[in-house]
């Protein structure tokens, strides 16, 4: 594929501010629902973004694992490049990118951990060779051999094997993303985009509604 000569018209859809909820997450739970809805592959897929020690940008994909009252949760190994970035830094930014519905929804803001109880609930729910894959594998550091990190999978397996549980181990456990700000993005005809944007008012509970150029 050329990406010069590549053109594609956007006009499925069109966003009006007042079709919107009062506040962004009800919104985003929204546009979740008619992704899924739509049969979109990981439609809860999001690229996290976030700054390391270095004052480097990165970003890589995780999935939504919930919608709070006040934020975004996903999980992963605390330990991993994220992991230190997010503690160095809390905040970052969430991308979803639904193509196939011409639409993203960019979210950003503080990051928090979440609580033990909360990581156990979730990672007991997760399938057992998850669970082991995570006590396996030191996310992000350097390894020999896809041998090496099958043998140290076999072994995690191996301890646990007569245990009905895996336990959480104490590196991993889940992160919530606070939302500060969240823009709404819908391709339209001639990249006259419609971004609405929302942004906390006054008071802490209050959102407002701006709509960006494209």
């Amino acid at each position: 594929m050329d990406p010069l000569s590549h053109r594609a018209e956007y006009e499925l859809d069109a966003l009006d501010e007042a079709d919107f909820a009062p506040e962004p997450l009800a919104q985003l739970a929204q546009w979740l629902e008619r992704a899924s809805d739509e049969g979109l592959v990981e439609p809860n897929a999001m690229v996290i973004s976030t700054i390391d020690p270095g004052e480097q940008p990165s970003s890589r994909t995780v999935l939504l694992r919930g919608i709070d009252e006040s934020g975004l949760l996903f999980y992963t190994n605390r330990q991993s490049r994220k992991g230190r970035a997010l503690a160095h830094r809390a905040a970052a930014s969430a991308l979803f990118p639904w193509y196939a519905l011409q639409r993203q929804v960019i979210v950003a803001g503080r990051v928090e951990l979440v609580d033990d109880a909360a990581s156990d609930a979730y990672f007991a729910a997760r399938p057992r060779a998850s669970q082991i894959a995570a006590r396996a594998s030191h996310q992000s550091e350097e390894i020999g051999s896809r041998d090496e990190l099958e043998a140290a999978f076999a072994r995690e397996a191996a301890r646990w094997q007569h245990e009905e549980r895996v336990p959480r181990p104490d590196f991993w456990g889940g992160y919530r993303l606070v939302v500060d700000e969240a823009e709404f993005w819908q391709g339209r005809r001639s990249r006259l985009h419609d971004r609405i944007v929302y942004r906390r008012g006054a008071g802490e509970q209050t959102w407002e509604l701006h709509r960006l150029q494209p």
